[in-house]
């Protein structure tokens, strides 16, 4: 099903039943000809498979990797969240190690230098999913503009893409770090008009985590949730126009 079928049945089915959600009012906006798909913006984890991470949790903590693992991404979020709203923002580098080492004391474990080294460094070189490349290439061979907009510093998403061959696929590698503020801030999400000099129903999104796909989609993106490791949906309103694990709903939905 392409993009045009696709939200040509949805906004059908809300007619039928009656109803004018604001997210079924936007796609029927999404699908004029004037807001056409012409740039896709990503997340980094939609591009690059952060479970070898988690496998380095494991390498070091084999009998506390799954709760580790667990504990440090969700530390890492609450404090990019405190950061910004607190207005004390630091690079991602800094907020990931500051909550390692805040979950490494919670949990009452030592690290070594070694490991701790080892803990960091794998974050800038992520294997890119099996299915990333070819997508990459048939968004470009149809003119459509590709770049990140992602926590990741832009040193960490060049250092990826590079790892990955991929570093000239994108033509922005937007980070946080240009407007002190990490995402779902508004501010972090103006970047991608800015950059790209189209209105915001032009670009589209693609989320790795539930939440955001969620502040992609209330900012004003048509957002594909690339839900990579099956997680839960969020139970709140602005969900994203579509959903699924790997990259072919994202290329059926903007492409025509």
């Amino acid at each position: 099903m392409d993009r045009r079928t696709f939200l040509g049945m949805t906004a059908a089915g809300a007619v039928t039943l009656g109803i004018t959600a604001s997210p079924l009012r936007g796609l029927a906006q999404v699908a004029t000809g004037s807001d056409r798909i012409r740039a896709v913006l990503f997340d980094a984890f939609p591009i690059f498979d952060p479970r070898p991470i988690f496998a380095t949790v494991r390498q070091f903590f084999p009998d506390h990797a799954d709760a580790l693992g667990k504990a440090w991404f969700a530390k890492i979020f609450s404090y990019t969240w405190l950061r910004t709203l607190g207005e004390h923002y630091v690079p991602f580098e800094r907020v990931i190690e500051e909550a390692l080492a805040f979950v490494i004391k919670d949990s009452g474990l030592t690290m070594t230098e070694d490991a701790r080294r080892e803990l960091l460094a794998v974050w800038t070189r992520l294997p890119l999913w099996p299915d990333v490349a070819p997508a990459l290439a048939q968004c470009r061979e149809k003119g459509v503009r590709l770049g990140f907009l992602s926590n990741m510093s832009e040193a960490m998403q060049r250092a990826n893409a590079r790892h990955n061959g991929v570093e000239d696929m994108f033509e922005f590698y937007l980070s946080t770090d240009r407007v002190q503020a990490y995402k779902p801030a508004v501010k972090a999400y103006d970047m991608g008009p800015a950059a790209f000099g189209y209105p915001k129903g032009q670009i589209a999104f693609a989320a790795f985590a539930g939440w955001d796909a969620h502040g992609a989609s209330w900012y004003g993106y048509p957002t594909v949730w690339v839900n990579r490791l099956g997680a839960s949906a969020e139970t709140l309103d602005g969900a994203p126009v579509i959903a699924g694990k790997d990259m072919d709903n994202l290329v059926r939905f903007i492409l025509p």
